[in-house]
């Protein structure tokens, strides 16, 4: 039997998504402000913005406090975020010409309208060929503490993680020379790139820092959940801007009956005391009982062939979650009705299931 608590829980993760920040549209308008115009060469091609964004230093909500933001931020000291460089990453992260016959970019399988992942299954790729897995939402990429990403945590960084689907053969099918190459022959290029870094060298090396500088960028923090939490203050007691049932739903995610914030708000393995009221992530990849053994994806566990970590998986946040269906690593639910379904009544008793879900 289905329990009571499904359209609470719903209401609570709808009310936890957000409209995303100016800073992540695609370029839209047509003179940027820097000390030097522009060449026609360059507003011709891009529409970018007449000043630029605040990539660098956004103002964060008060529950996004230093100390939370400090703990939890991937971002490396080799590669702070700049507005020059985080808006050639934006230019990068929209152009075609980063697959190798300029079909595909990465906001082909990371769409804003989808919260940065893809309303399909799987991706298509470059050629026609498809994705093995569902493309995982970029939403606050930038505070998953661990570190590493795709769903088996291959990525040591976020920089190494960009410059994967551009090689991948099903993906986007460029060699990091071709890529380089490529790039360097386009009239754009060099001088975004001496304008973003300072000389005009054109490398896969500076590709992805910028990539990984316009990914952290990518934050949601001004949802109907982030208003609630400017008027209390706190996560438990009840926002006056919820209906009742969205203030049901938050009570059933916080309570221990489901334990959903045991997962989903957890406060990572060096949280040094730093309470976690903003970021919907796990701390680390998890086995959540979708198998009962191992399968054809084993995730983790097919990477470091180690046993205990088969079927561990990572989780994306749940910000927007509205928007980034379908659901798991392969896709397998449509709908959060599925999902809560699952947890409710459908785990399987994986050697490996985390402790949480027993």
């Amino acid at each position: 039997m289905r329990l009571k608590f499904l359209m609470p829980v719903l209401c609570l993760m709808l009310a936890s998504c957000s409209s995303l920040s100016e800073g992540v549209s695609p370029p839209t308008l047509n003179r940027p402000d820097t000390p030097d115009s522009f060449p026609s060469f360059i507003t011709d091609t891009l529409n970018l913005s007449t000043t630029l964004y605040n990539y660098a230093e956004p103002t964060f909500p008060a529950h996004f406090s230093n100390a939370l933001l400090n703990n939890f931020d991937n971002t490396p000291a080799t590669n702070q975020l700049d507005d020059r460089i985080a808006t050639l990453g934006r230019v990068l992260f929209y152009d075609t010409r980063l697959s190798a016959n300029d079909t595909i970019s990465c906001a082909s399988c990371h769409q804003q309208a989808s919260a940065f992942s893809d309303n399909a299954q799987f991706s298509d790729g470059f050629a026609g060929g498809q994705t093995s897995r569902n493309s995982m939402s970029l939403i606050n990429s930038r505070f998953y503490d661990d570190g590493r990403f795709f769903w088996d945590e291959r990525a040591t960084s976020l920089e190494a993680q960009t410059l994967m689907p551009i090689q991948n053969e099903i993906e986007m099918g460029l060699s990091l020379q071709e890529l380089s190459k490529k790039l360097s022959a386009t009239d754009t290029y060099p001088y975004l790139f001496d304008w973003a870094f300072g000389d005009a060298s054109v490398s896969s090396e500076r590709v992805s820092l910028a990539l990984a500088q316009f990914v952290r960028s990518i934050v949601s923090y001004e949802s109907k959940f982030d208003a609630g939490m400017a008027i209390t203050g706190d996560v438990l007691p009840p926002f006056p801007n919820f209906t009742r049932e969205e203030n049901l739903g938050k009570a059933l995610f916080f309570s221990r009956r489901t334990n959903c914030a045991a997962c989903h708000m957890d406060n990572g393995r060096n949280n040094n005391g730093v309470l976690n009221q903003a970021f919907f992530f796990m701390d680390q990849p998890r086995n959540n009982g979708l198998e009962s053994g191992p399968s054809a994806d084993n995730g983790v566990g097919d990477i470091s062939n180690r046993n205990r970590d088969i079927g561990l998986f990572k989780s994306p946040s749940l910000r927007n979650v509205e928007l980034t269906a379908p659901y798991m690593h392969d896709g397998r639910f449509d709908t959060l009705e599925q999902v809560i379904d699952h947890y409710n009544t459908g785990i399987q008793n994986n050697p490996n299931l985390d402790n949480r879900l027993r």
